[in-house]
């Protein structure tokens, strides 16, 4: 496990999969902000209520970004370590798609929100699709380098 951690690929992934995660974060923040963005509230924060309940609202957006940047960090080590060679950009998109459909399929109904979040609008699915394309490409060009 330690050398898994010192493995070069790993700290890669790990930072890529923070940058994507910043990357995507920020843009769905100035996109709830400015009324542009369908998604009710920041998905990692309803995942964080749906988890923990009626906790302290501090814990839960204490909770909700440990655990975004957190996953985040660790699909990006898991997909440097997977892609042995030097990857190109659609790898990071192809590795974006898969993580949205997880979230899609099983995250969004868990919130309620139906699957591709259709119980709230269709519009959900197009816009965490963009965000985890920011993710994915952010992804695919730390492959390349």
């Amino acid at each position: 496990m330690s050398s898994l951690l010192t493995n070069t690929s790993t700290k890669k992934g790990l930072w890529y999969g923070l940058l994507g995660t910043l990357l995507m974060s920020i843009i769905m923040l100035i996109g709830m902000g400015t009324g542009v963005s369908p998604i009710p509230e920041p998905i990692p924060a309803a995942i964080a209520k749906g988890l923990l309940g009626s906790a302290p609202k501090p814990l839960i957006i204490a909770f909700a970004i440990i655990t975004h940047f957190g996953y985040g960090a660790f699909w990006g080590a898991v997909l440097f370590n997977w892609v042995k060679t030097k990857g190109n950009i659609w790898y990071g998109l192809g590795w974006g798609v898969m993580l949205w459909l997880i979230m899609d399929l099983i995250v969004l109904p868990f919130l309620g929100w139906g699957v591709f979040g259709l119980a709230v609008t269709p519009k959900i699915a197009i816009a965490t699709l963009v965000l985890h394309l920011i993710y994915g490409g952010t992804l695919g060009w730390g492959l390349q380098k």
